[in-house]
């Protein structure tokens, strides 16, 4: 129920919504009930004439079924007196389709509102979750397949929408319904209705043994859909290795495994959930059927208290309580499937975000003297990554970090934007901790440019300018210049507005590398990281990235992870990582004089 009541949140304000909802519907079912409730004058005037002609007095003014009753029958009898049978057989057909339109047009009406509060529900559902994933940060996504969280964002809001705001109406308007016929049903025979209520308990009881196992079998399809797109988003990504190992084989046994698992599970939650329309329609025609042998011998016996026109009407009556009773049912069954989605959806949103801004976080205004690491430590599942890290970078230098792989360079590159926080020890920029600082701001200052560089599917202009705002095409066009990406942009078709596809998969590696050093260069930071730049690149390709990176990190202050040793040659110094901790610092001369890893590492790459 609670998850239910936080759906129904993101719907807010409901005072917007619930009050003309409300009214119509109850207007709505107002004259639903005095639709049926016609169905009886109409088969009087038809079959029993003489009744209806007789004389009714009004009865006084009162809030009740027996005064409007009394009150139609009196203004239908006035017809029939004085303007004939044919006159109030058309009075009674015309109230007949009058009720029926005023009926459905308030049901339609409420329906509108219904809907937009449905609509502004799953905007506001989807607008928190794409904040909240976008706002997460990178362990979690390391911790999670991206197959499960796609589940969420496209199966898991669907079924929402489907089950729990497709619902609505059956748990606010139904039982509306169903609490007018019980209403009239009592009116007319308060004995029949205390016989007919057997089946509502009863449906209720079946239907909750139906449906006890949805929930559990509806975890384990989700489960399995989250397996499923990872299979996709894998043979996506990975096909080129898929084809040059031939492992289609492989991987088509391992997405036919989980797929034939998620179509027996599916299957047994769909054929339990569609039980439960059936098994309702069917105890209620039952207990239909008990009514009318009650009503039979009720009548049989002289104690039924009402014409068999009323009867029918009374059958009419209970027949339009089984329906909604009905649709209650299967959207009980229903929505246990959609309260498993929300709770998926739900430990997405309240997933907590290890990076925490402080609370009276200090805005960065620029950057003026050093970044410095105070031992800095930092394990990641338990296994250290980083142990005991000093380090200080001035501004106007170049440090370059080197080492084997799985040293833990790009960790120590990540931690000063704090996509991690160090376990132990400070960072500092000017001398403030950096987790005093606005992250915004602090993310401001500094320009990142990755091994594998993250475009977007969008046009070249919109890479380049990717976040910023009040950018002119003349500098878009001169970041290009530097980033030695304006010769190939001016080919294409549409230049600077020509799409490059998903990642940049029009691309070569080179030029979107370009791309993203040309981003780089137009948000102009003070500070620089380059992560291993070069290292996917061909030789020719290398040399223009290079050519532009050596333009990007002029008069800034910069940090370079390297593969290649030959293009951090000139840094002013050079750190040596290994299994965590600093081997050996300074200029590039003195690590090759002091032959220790560094010197190593540049043999090893025929470099002198």
């Amino acid at each position: 129920m609670e998850t239910y009541k936080r759906i129904l949140s993101y719907a807010k304000p409901l005072g917007r919504y619930w009050p003309p909802y409300l009214l119509l519907s109850i207007l709505s079912v107002i004259f639903g009930v005095a639709n049926y409730a016609l169905i009886g004058p109409v088969l009087s005037m038809l079959f029993e004439p003489g009744k209806a002609a007789s004389a009714a007095t009004m009865p006084e003014f009162s809030f009740s079924l027996e005064y409007v009753e009394g009150a139609f029958n009196h203004l239908l009898s006035g017809i029939v007196n004085g303007n004939g049978f044919l006159r109030g057989l058309v009075f009674v057909c015309l109230a007949l389709v009058a009720a029926t339109l005023l009926s459905n047009i308030c049901r339609y009406l409420s329906q509108r509102i219904l809907v937009k509060m449905k609509t502004r529900l799953m905007y506001n559902l989807r607008t928190d979750l794409f904040r909240k994933i976008a706002g997460l940060d990178v362990g979690y996504f390391n911790n999670r397949r991206k197959g499960d969280i796609l589940s969420s964002i496209s199966n898991d809001v669907s079924e929402v929408q489907n089950t729990i705001a497709g619902s609505f109406h059956i748990f606010f308007r139904e039982p509306l319904l169903v609490a007018g016929f019980l209403a009239a049903l009592f009116f007319m025979s308060p004995r029949l209705t205390l016989v007919s209520l057997i089946a509502l308990p009863l449906s209720a009881i079946v239907i909750s043994k139906i449906t006890g196992r949805l929930r559990r079998d509806a975890v384990e399809t989700q489960t399995l859909m989250g397996r499923i797109l990872s299979h996709f988003e894998e043979a996506i990504s990975g096909s080129r290795i898929i084809k040059a190992f031939n492992a289609q084989k492989y991987v088509e046994g391992q997405f036919d495994k989980d797929n034939e698992a998620h179509r027996r599970i599916s299957l047994a939650v769909s054929n339990r959930q569609e039980l439960a329309s059936p098994v309702s329609e069917f105890l209620g025609i039952t207990v239909a059927a008990v009514v009318l042998l009650y009503g039979g011998w009720l009548n049989y016996r002289g104690q039924l208290g009402m014409s068999w026109s009323t009867f029918v009407v009374y059958i009419g009556f209970y027949w339009r309580v089984l329906e909604p009773a009905k649709a209650m049912a299967t959207s009980y069954a229903a929505i246990q499937k959609g309260l498993v989605s929300a709770g998926r959806i739900f430990e997405i949103l309240d997933a907590e975000n290890s990076i925490k801004e402080s609370e009276k976080p200090v805005v960065l205004d620029g950057f003026n003297d050093s970044i410095e690491f105070r031992k800095v430590s930092f394990s990641y599942g338990g296994e250290p990554v980083l142990e005991d890290i000093d380090l200080i970078i001035p501004k106007g230098r170049t440090v370059a970090i080197v080492g084997p792989s799985g040293a833990g360079k790009s960790t120590l590159a990540d931690l000063i934007p704090r996509f991690w926080d160090s376990c132990e020890g400070d960072i500092l920029i000017d001398g403030r901790n950096i987790r005093s600082l606005s992250i915004a701001s602090l993310r401001s200052i500094m320009g990142i440019v990755t091994q594998e560089p993250i475009l977007f599917n969008d046009t070249v202009y919109g890479n380049i300018t990717f976040g910023m705002e009040g950018v002119s095409q003349k500098q878009v066009e001169e970041a290009a210049a530097i980033a030695n990406a304006d010769e190939f942009i001016s080919r294409m078709d549409k230049e600077y507005m020509t799409n490059i596809g998903d990642r940049g998969a029009k691309l070569s590696g080179g030029q979107r590398q370009r791309i993203a050093i040309a981003r780089a260069v137009l948000k102009n930071p003070p500070f620089l990281i380059l992560d291993e730049a070069t290292s996917s690149l061909d030789t020719e390709s290398e040399k223009l990235v290079q050519d532009a990176l050596t333009r990007l990190m002029t008069n800034r202050t910069c940090l370079v992870i390297a593969h290649r040793l030959s293009t951090i040659r000139h840094a002013d110094e050079i750190i040596v990582l290994q299994k965590g901790r600093i081997a050996e610092r300074g200029t590039h001369e003195e690590l090759i004089k002091a032959k220790g890893l560094y010197s190593h590492l540049c043999e090893l790459q025929a470099f002198s």
